[in-house]
Order: C-alpha cells, then sequence, then structure tokens
C-alpha cells in the first residue's frame, strides 16, 4: 500500500498516564508500516529509549508530512498554533473529555490510520486570529488562537472597560468582565457560554461576546473575519487585566493598551476519518440528542 504522507509527527498531551498505552500503540503501528517518525519531545517523555528521532515543535512542523496529536482539544489547540504556519494537517486522537477537534478515538486509531494513510480521509481548513499587544508604540506580545482571544479582568472582582473598533470604525464601549473574540471552531467554548451563537467552522466570520456585561443591550456580534478588530483597555497604569489566547497563553494588560486581532494568514489543516459530519459531533457533545 503506498502511504500518502511519508513522514509523521506525534505531539501527546505531557504528563497524562492514559496517553502512554496509546503512543506506544501509536507509534508500533508507524514504524510496523515503516514510515519514518519523528517525536516532539513532549511524546518523547513518555519513553525511557525513544525509538524514534527527537526534534523541537518548529523542526517537527517543517520536516513532517502529517502530525498526529494524542491528548484532547487543549492539546491539539496547543499544537495547531505552533504547526498550522507549516502548512501540515493535524490529526486528532482524543483522550481528553470534548472532542470537538480531535475526533479519532484510541479504539478504532489503528483502523482510520490505515485509511488516512492511504488516502481516504476528509480535511477542513480552520481559521486562527492573530492577537498583538501594544503599548505605546511598541509590540510587546503576539500571539496566535485557534479558538479565541479574551480580554479579561484577572486578580480582583471588578468589571473592565474596553473601546472596540472595527476596521477603524468605532464599535462600542463596554464595561464588562471581559471581551471574547472567537473563531467559529472557538464558538463553540468559552463563547458559547457567554451566550454566543455557533458559527459554522466553514464561515469566514469572528464573533464578539462580552462576558457579562454591565448594559444588558450588549449582545454578542457576528463580523467578517477579514476585519482588524482594536480592543483598548480603559484604567491607568496599574494591572488589572490580562489578554488569553486559547485559555493557555497569558499577558498581563495595562490601563492603554491596545490587543490587536486579526486573522492569521494560515489557516489549520485538520485531517478527520471519511464520513466526517460537524453537526453530528454536535448533536454527540452538546446531548443534542437526548430527550428531555
Amino acid at each position: 500500500m503506498t502511504n500518502r504522507f511519508q513522514t509523521i509527527g506525534l505531539i501527546a498531551k505531557p504528563g497524562d498516564s492514559a496517553v502512554a498505552s496509546t503512543l506506544t500503540t501509536l507509534l508500533g503501528e508507524l514504524e510496523r508500516r515503516g514510515l519514518p517518525v519523528l517525536l516532539d519531545p513532549s511524546a518523547a517523555a513518555y519513553f525511557e529509549h525513544p525509538s524514534a528521532d527527537v526534534v523541537e515543535r518548529a523542526a517537527l512542523a517543517t520536516r513532517c508530512d502529517l502530525v498526529i496529536v494524542v491528548g484532547g482539544d487543549g492539546t491539539l489547540l496547543n499544537a495547531s498554533r505552533s504547526v498550522a504556519g507549516a502548512d501540515v494537517p493535524v490529526l486528532g486522537v482524543n483522550l481528553g473529555r470534548l472532542g470537538f477537534l480531535a475526533d479519532v478515538s484510541p479504539n478504532e486509531m489503528c483502523d482510520r490510520l490505515n485509511e488516512i494513510l492511504a488516502g481516504d480521509y476528509e480535511e477542513e481548513k480552520r481559521s486562527l486570529l492573530h492577537a498583538s499587544v501594544i503599548r505605546g508604540n511598541d509590540i510587546v506580545s503576539e500571539s496566535d488562537a485557534l479558538n479565541d482571544v479574551v480580554v479579561h479582568k484577572w486578580d480582583i472582582a471588578r468589571m473592565i472597560e474596553v473601546d472596540t473598533h472595527i476596521d477603524d470604525r468605532y464599535l462600542n464601549t463596554v464595561r464588562a468582565d471581559g471581551l471574547i473574540v472567537s473563531t467559529p471552531t472557538g464558538s463553540t467554548a468559552y463563547a458559547l457560554s457567554g451566550g454566543g451563537p455557533i458559527l459554522d467552522p466553514g464561515l469566514d466570520a469572528l464573533v464578539l461576546v462580552p462576558i457579562c456585561p454591565h448594559t444588558l443591550s450588549n449582545r454578542p456580534i457576528v463580523v467578517s473575519d477579514q476585519v482588524r478588530i482594536d480592543v483598548r483597555l480603559h484604567g491607568d497604569g496599574d494591572s488589572k487585566a490580562q489578554v488569553t489566547c486559547d485559555g493557555q497563553v497569558n499577558y498581563t494588560l495595562f490601563g492603554g493598551d491596545l490587543i490587536r486581532i486579526c486573522r492569521k494568514e494560515h489557516d489549520l489543516r485538520l485531517i478527520h476519518p471519511r464520513g466526517h459530519d460537524h453537526f453530528d459531533i454536535m448533536r454527540k457533545k452538546l446531548r443534542w440528542a437526548e430527550q428531555p
């Protein structure tokens, strides 16, 4: 059989005993097929003497034809931010709770892998965000996000106030616990908890969701993902807020900081087994199929 992907990279959720057996099975299956495998340090940590080469994440992204992520959606979010720029496709093996993104179970992993390596799979593009924190005239922090960029209060139970502009057009001033800027992928995550709408992953759109706004008429708004969103934090130089990307990357904000958010140039190439149905996943994960 001719393999569609020749070199496979493995990334794993760190420090999870449930990952070890799945990762060992996966590595053995790939090596049995004679495929070169590269291990991210997160995956190599599960082996006392790894049988595959260990490379840093950036090198893995450029040297592999396919990256397989073993863990949950959080692990896949982390991996996606670092490999999307290399245009390498990503497949998720789900050992987490939800599995919106990582949709191959360990029990079916070898069968699905056989199909995918033979070229029988579905691929979709998922947009990412790029966020910059601008202080004065300097960019002091930059990060990507597959789910969302959140400007929020952090160490005190007090609302923050932000001005939002879209392509230099004033949108509003909001007093709230924070503001979520979400991709369609992230619309089933924090934005959904904040009362935002679910966006089809194929839409070229973003959603802005205020978190517990003081003014009840402040509601979520959907905009094109071709716009630039500027969020200016009110206040003095005290540190009372943070910006967080995908709930994983934090940066402390000060009054006057500008958070500039736009669509990242590169999309994520996400691989699914044949027959993948986003609506079916939502029915199962959000329990829409249950009778009241």
